[in-house]
């Protein structure tokens, strides 16, 4: 059963993929030292083989979508980029060799702020200085041997993406999601555009120019976002979502609690305004009044004293009037009184000084009795009118994306004197961006509704959090010039199997791409609600900075003497200055970057992949240091002696009847061998598969190598065993080091005498990118763990056949006749239970228990004794 299973799967392996037919060493049988040049000519030889693996859109079952958040093309890789793609192609590579049909995609993030001053201050067009440095990080992705499917590659600042961004904008505009509004904007007077809140530090500059902001009121394009904030709130419960871990809470932080409603009003000013209350019903009040903080935008319009608001609810204008006295709502400077609800608002009307009557007719229509039904009436009507109505926080805001920016995508409205703001039509688009260099005229039209003359295309680009908000379906469909996406992919391939990137993206980013998700599956253009089943947020590389103590001046390693570097302390060569020493992100500004192309030249690209990942958690920060190089360095020497020992031990001038391979001790050491291969391959392929700890599936490798090491030599000439730990201790390092891994396997079926010829767990005949993964034998022991409230009583040992078919009533009765369980569960009440299965590596069974009562406890000793005596 469990051949024909491997065989299945090695069936639907080699349709699923491109065939990879063994290629030749580059290094033979010379007997060489691996040295950083040795490295380059393996890397150089291997890397034409690294990306000719190509994702299958008919294959549906076998899916397994990795995205790694594609990057800003700056020009350079930094090694946060090294990190996160590393991780990703690890993850992609293990799942090809597990039978999945991996996509793995990449583009660029490419519209935005940074390049558009870059390439004003060099005198060129954004879109040259974008191309060129796409062209330069591709080059860069490829040296470092990522298994991207090029062939889907896209680029939010092409016209081929942006035309389907912009026809995204018109499907929200065409629902009521996309309007336009005067806001009190954050102005960043340096580069002339507007700032989102979290793009202002706490003393009020710009993130990027460092110029004091301005406030200032400018008519805004906005996404209603609100209109799914419960949707979005309660998603975050989604029994999909794996591994998000803190950051449900930060997303739950920023939706807020949805325990009001958001209605946008006009006001007599032709603006709209946001009225939040817990109280719809309140709407119906006919003396209803609004109270505005001093502080209120509205406050500075010239006639701010006769300012009011329709009221489609009650059919009447409620008067405006601003004072700091109200009981706002939190973080609303917008309050909603309704006197003939509330005896607070009526006093609040009188301290305001207001005339005010409250008549019979008003109480019989207002009355305890019927607010429900008002409140059902209200929300009715604001969906009906397209005012709001939707449930939501008090502090939760629509998305502005408004930017006031050139290199970005171009909105697509169009300016009429006649019909206002009116939609480009679907046909007409992309709306281009026009000639850097173009003059007004550029931005005339004819008005698409009316036809006249004049009207003026919207000068506003969109925030780039927008094209960043849909890539992953676009990816997909990535050269689709008649749609958006083909429906039926998304429908084939979504959700996302895991998405990778930096914890600085867990809240805006997110938060966008999971509404406009929303939003196209209520459009039935994705077919779940969440895009991103799991999550692998990968902390930040950080790096040693000196700063000089009192200046705070950052200065570069090279010009600091290190006095005591456990306590960071350091002297300033030039002048004897204390230093502090401390790790920070790495940043051109703080002076502790490193060049990614430095390491790759010093060391190899495999090594850097291998470094990036050792040592700790991919969700923890990593502290970039040469200290910790020396580990993977002699263990891939370790491993480069390896195959030469395996091969100089098979080469071995000496009568192998002198080995007698049926002695007890023979078959001891080939079990070792047994044993370690399966202990080992179970932990590497649980980091690989489930946990995501690849620092920790290189220790359980690195284990493995050891055992190897150890091995006497008639053992590795002649043990099966040993062939095989040696095959799997290869093919589980390409995933991480595919050039090195490649040469190694290359050499290792070079090898004479194979004693695992006829096994169909190798294919000898093809490189190592494309064997399977290894597998722990039916035979070999695993866990079954048993634990009471989350603390191990019993490990139960089960050959790796049966506990593949356990579920959890078996391990419950497996418990139940287990006298450790049963003695500790004497005086307890199982509260409740888990079952958790790994397949080939472990099960774990969960049984959460609370103390009886005494009184219970006597009862139930007496029952089981009276169960004995009629026994």
């Amino acid at each position: 059963m469990q051949a024909l299973r491997h065989s299945h799967i090695l069936r639907g392996f080699k349709l699923n993929l491109c065939r990879r037919l063994l290629t030749q060493s580059c290094t033979g049988s010379e007997q060489l030292e691996l040295t950083s040049e040795l490295k380059h000519r393996i890397e150089k030889h291997w890397n034409k083989h690294m990306n000719n693996i190509h994702f299958n859109t008919k294959d549906v079952q076998n899916k397994y979508y990795v995205l790694s958040m594609f990057p800003y093309p700056s020009g350079n890789l930094h090694m946060g980029h090294v990190r996160v793609y590393t991780i990703s192609d690890a993850v992609a590579r293990f799942q090809r060799m597990c039978g999945k049909n991996v996509f793995q995609p990449i583009g660029w993030d490419s519209f935005g702020l940074p390049a558009e001053n870059a390439a004003n201050e060099r005198g060129v067009a954004p879109a040259e200085w974008t191309k060129k440095n796409i062209a330069q990080m591709k080059q860069q992705l490829e040296r470092l041997g990522c298994s991207f499917d090029w062939a889907h590659e896209l680029s939010s600042s092409s016209p081929e993406y942006y035309k389907w961004t912009q026809s995204l904008f018109l499907m929200l505009h065409k629902r009521g999601l996309a309007y336009q509004n005067e806001a009190l904007v954050n102005w960043d007077p340096v580069d002339k555009t507007v700032l989102a809140d979290e793009q202002v530090d706490a003393n009020g500059c710009s993130w990027r120019s460092g110029a004091k902001v301005e406030k200032k009121l400018l008519k805004q394009w906005f996404i209603r976002t609100t209109a799914y904030a419960k949707q979005l709130l309660d998603g975050l419960d989604d029994p999909t979502l794996r591994d998000w871990r803190d950051i449900i809470n930060l997303q739950r932080h920023w939706i807020g609690e949805c325990n009001g409603y958001a209605f946008t009003l006009p006001t007599s000013a032709s603006n709209l305004l946001r009225v939040w209350t817990p109280n719809p019903e309140h709407l119906k009040d006919p003396h209803a009044f609004l109270v505005l903080r001093n502080k209120h935008y509205l406050k500075k319009l010239s006639n701010a004293e006769q300012l009011s608001v329709e009221n489609p609810f009650a059919e009447t204008t409620i008067p405006v009037v601003f004072n700091d006295e109200a009981a706002f709502p939190a973080d609303c400077d917008v309050y909603l009184a309704a006197p003939t609800f509330r005896a607070e608002d009526r006093e609040l009307w009188d301290s305001l000084g207001l005339a005010f009557c409250i008549t019979n007719k008003d109480e019989e229509h207002i009355n305890p009795g019927n607010w429900e039904q008002l409140r059902k009436e209200v929300l009715q009507a604001a969906s009906r009118l397209n005012v709001g109505g939707y449930r939501v926080s008090s502090k939760l805001q629509d998305w502005l994306i408004s930017r006031q920016r050139y290199w970005g995508t171009p909105i697509p409205i169009v300016h009429c004197a006649k019909c206002g703001a009116v939609p480009v039509p679907e046909q007409q688009l992309p709306v281009s961006l026009p000639p850097r260099d173009a003059g007004k005229e550029s931005l005339l039209c004819d008005c698409p509704k009316c036809g006249q003359s004049g009207a003026q295309r919207e000068t506003d680009t969109m925030d780039t959090f927008v094209d960043s908000s849909w890539y992953y379906l676009r990816y997909l469909d990535a050269h689709n010039p008649n749609e958006i996406f083909d429906a039926k992919l998304a429908n084939n391939f979504m959700p996302v199997d895991l998405y990778i990137g930096g914890k600085e993206h867990a809240v805006l980013h997110l938060y966008y791409a999971r509404f406009m998700n929303h939003f196209l599956h209520s459009c039935g253009l994705s077919p779940t609600s969440e895009p991103f089943s799991r999550l692998l947020v990968q902390g930040m590389v950080m790096s040693r900075s000196y700063r000089v103590k009192g200046s705070g001046r950052y200065v570069r390693e090279s010009e600091v003497e290190i006095v005591n570097a456990k306590k960071n302390q350091a002297l300033l060569k030039a002048t004897k200055e204390p230093v502090v020493m401390s790790w920070e992100k790495m940043s051109k500004s703080k002076l502790n970057g490193v060049e990614p192309d430095d390491i790759f030249n010093e060391y190899g690209t495999d090594t850097a992949r291998l470094i990036i990942l050792a040592d700790v958690a991919p969700t923890s920060h990593r502290n970039w240091s040469s200290a910790t190089f020396p580990g993977i360095l002699n263990w891939q020497k370790r491993l480069w002696l390896t195959l030469d020992d395996f091969k100089a031990a098979r080469e071995e001038q000496q009568p192998d009847e002198q080995v007698d391979t049926a002695s007890e001790a023979f078959l001891a050491e080939d079990a070792k061998l047994f044993d370690a291969r399966n202990f080992y391959v179970k932990g590497a392929t649980f980091n690989y598969r489930h946990a995501h700890q690849l620092s920790v599936a290189i220790s359980k490798m690195q284990g493995l190598t050891n055992s190897l090491r150890r091995t006497p030599k008639h053992i590795q000439r002649l043990g099966k065993q040993f062939e095989r730990a040696l095959a799997a201790q290869i093919i589980m390092l390409a995933p991480m080091a595919p050039h090195f891994a490649s040469e190694l396997w290359s050499k290792f079926v070079s090898v004479p005498g194979r004693l695992n010829a006829e096994c169909e767990e190798l294919q000898w005949t093809e490189d190592v990118l494309a064997q399977r993964w290894p597998d722990v034998d039916a035979a070999y022991q695993l866990d079954l763990s048993i634990k009471i409230n989350a603390f191990e009583n019993c490990v139960i040992k089960v050959a790796r056949n049966q506990l593949d078919k356990i579920n959890h009533s078996d391990a419950m009765d497996i418990a139940f006749n287990t006298d450790s369980v049963t003695s500790y569960l004497i005086d307890k009440k199982i509260r409740t239970t888990n079952f958790v299965l790994y397949p080939g590596i472990e099960a774990i069974l969960n049984i959460y228990v609370e103390r009886l009562p005494k009184a219970q406890k006597s009862a139930k000793s007496s029952n089981d004794e009276g169960k004995a005596e009629a026994k």
